[in-house]
């Protein structure tokens, strides 16, 4: 249940309110952010970032996205996150396997250091050199900093969903598509 009502003025999410974000889809996240609507575009541009133009492997990018919402206890984002991993090839296996960590059975070698880079990162602003050097040496200096950055922006996500409440759509998750538009 929501801690705030959601505002009543979605002219901005509106068909036609805005060019960019009247083709989002009518997710609770959207809405709630639309008491700020100074905020709503710069938040979803750095989404957009990640999800269609980032660089890391759409299935490991979505198991560190899962992993953070997992350990937030974010149940709105890993739900959301749950069908789009589903969406970009993820199995319900490797799914469960997320949710234990790192350490977990069915991930690849690849998703065992960006699981181990996320669990530090949450847990340290300031990750140890034994953990950033695997996490610098697989992926390189630019994944590396997009590691770093969608890592951040989902636990700031996670902590926007919690701090208010933000519910589930009424038949589960929805615009779950990832689609190019720009």
């Amino acid at each position: 249940m929501p801690r705030l009502p959601y505002p009543e003025d979605l002219s901005l999410l509106a068909p036609g309110g805005d060019t960019v974000l009247g083709n989002l889809a009518p997710l609770n996240v959207f809405k709630m952010l639309c008491h700020a609507p100074h905020l709503v575009k710069p938040f979803v541009s750095m989404g957009t970032g990640f999800l269609i133009k980032g660089k890391l492997d759409p299935v490991t990018r979505e198991c560190v996205v899962l992993r953070v919402g997992y350990l937030a206890q974010a149940s709105y984002e890993t739900t959301q996150h749950e069908a789009i991993g589903l969406a970009v090839g993820m199995t319900p296996e490797l799914i469960e396997s997320v949710k234990h960590g790192p350490g977990a059975p069915g991930l690849t070698p690849e998703q065992q250091i960006a699981l181990t880079f996320t669990d530090h990162l949450v847990a340290n602003p300031r990750p140890s050199d034994e953990v950033l050097a695997p996490a610098k040496a697989h992926f390189g200096l630019d994944g590396l900093e997009e590691l770093v950055l969608l890592i951040g922006y989902y636990m700031m996500v996670c902590r926007f969903l919690e701090t208010f409440g933000v519910d589930i759509e009424d038949g589960g998750p929805k615009g779950t598509a990832i689609v190019d538009r720009s």
